[in-house]
């Protein structure tokens, strides 16, 4: 267990859920001095983003349910992503402005590692149900508010989809609200799972399917896949696989790379400067043509603007604990056939993190699910490791004691 942050010394006793969100907060934030939710998007760029978005087929059941009867009751209602990023904010008028006042609206950051202990985040950060009172916010700017939040998760994959949360007076959290925003939810799950039946009646997917959803509005998947899949301003497309080595290293390295850094990280040992400098013209040529607003600069090489790769999205939830929002992400290794030497050294440092922090610190539920990657088929330990942390009277000991008797033969 991590050791107490001395600012939490200082404090009056706070609920276990409370004072591990705080101790977490700390780490990322320091103080809860002076902390202002960011604007990620602009109303044009958040309009796009919200139509593309899975939550947005669950917002009729959202405004019927809670929305509409919240009119003069002082609550917002908000829909957030499953970063924590809120995409809508719907409710009292009154109460609509008096959240501007503390960047509690449309397109704001609410993660716990941005604004810290608050409903809607600290939720996304345990994968389930969370109510926040009042002063048990990080934030002081927040103190006079309270909050309920539940997580939305996919009905496919089971991956937390994003948030709904009623902010508000001492009524965001009386004794009916949670389990209103709870039923609210698995509604809106279930017209979810109709929705998707209807679309593969009507669409059958191919053979060999695979979830492209991005994690961010520019991203990069190399999780599971050789040839990586590019996300940009609304667009998808599929690289060779040297263009996403390539694509991959300037991202993780955004202060820019020499021809010389580059090719290292790139290539095996002995090849010369003569083939990066090739890709790299490939590569501008394509992302002229396809992402015109991602094309490398030069000297160094270097993105004009941040990508985000999953694999270190991955890296980043577990460095803060959050082993269920790393799962969710989580496809399988990083470009599993890549030779390129940081691209190795990337697939190696997260599998080895992963498969630490699972089972060092994971609930059992979170173990099993690890257990479900290829890579875990064949590990004896975590398979042991599984069976040590479930009770004793689980119906799931039994598959787990199958397995390893698989595992001996």
């Amino acid at each position: 267990m991590p050791p107490t942050h001395p600012l939490l010394a200082d404090l009056p006793a706070l609920r276990p859920l409370v004072r591990e969100s705080w101790q977490r907060s700390m780490d990322a934030l320091s103080t809860p001095a002076g902390l202002t939710p960011p604007v990620v998007w602009e109303s044009r760029e958040l309009a796009e983003f919200r139509r593309d978005h899975p939550l947005a087929a669950i917002m009729p059941v959202i405004s019927k349910l809670l929305v509409q009867p919240s009119r003069d009751t002082g609550l917002l209602i908000a829909v957030g992503d499953e970063h924590g990023r809120l995409l809508w904010v719907e409710g009292d008028p009154s109460a609509r402005r008096q959240g501007e006042h503390i960047n509690f609206a449309m397109g704001a950051d609410w993660s716990e590692t941005v604004v810290g202990t608050s409903a809607p985040g600290t939720a996304l950060v345990l994968g389930r149900s969370v109510q926040i009172v009042g002063q048990e916010h990080f934030n002081p700017a927040v103190h006079s508010w309270s909050c309920t939040a539940v997580p939305v998760h996919d009905p496919d994959s089971g991956a937390i989809l994003g948030i709904v949360d009623i902010t508000g007076g001492p009524d965001a959290v009386g004794a009916n609200t949670l389990s209103l925003v709870q039923a609210t939810v698995a509604a809106a799950q279930a017209q979810l799972r109709i929705e998707r039946l209807e679309q593969r009646v009507q669409h059958p997917a191919p053979k060999h399917g695979n979830s492209n959803k991005p994690l961010y509005r520019d991203s990069l998947q190399v999780l599971g896949r050789d040839q990586g899949l590019l996300h940009v301003s609304g667009q998808a497309l599929t690289l060779s696989e040297r263009h996403t080595e390539i694509l991959a290293v300037l991202a993780l390295h955004p202060e820019g790379l020499s021809a010389e850094e580059l090719s290292d990280k790139v290539y095996p040992e002995g090849t010369s400067l003569t083939s990066i400098r090739a890709e790299m013209v490939r590569l501008r040529k394509l992302l002229a043509a396809e992402a015109p607003t991602l094309v490398p600069e030069s000297r160094p090489y270097r993105l004009p603007r941040t990508l985000v790769v999953d694999a270190e999205q991955v890296h980043n939830y577990l460095d803060r604990g959050a082993h269920r929002l790393a799962l969710n992400i989580y496809r399988g290794e990083v470009m599993p056939r890549s030779a390129a030497p940081e691209i190795e050294g990337l697939r190696t440092r997260l599998a080895i993190q992963l498969r630490e922090a699972i089972l060092n610190d994971a609930s059992p539920e979170v173990l099993l699910t690890y257990l479900q990657l290829p890579e875990a088929a064949d590990d004896v330990e975590a398979w042991r490791c599984a069976l040590r942390v479930l009770p004793p009277r689980s119906p799931k000991r039994s598959a787990v004691v199958a397995h390893l008797e698989a595992l001996a033969r």
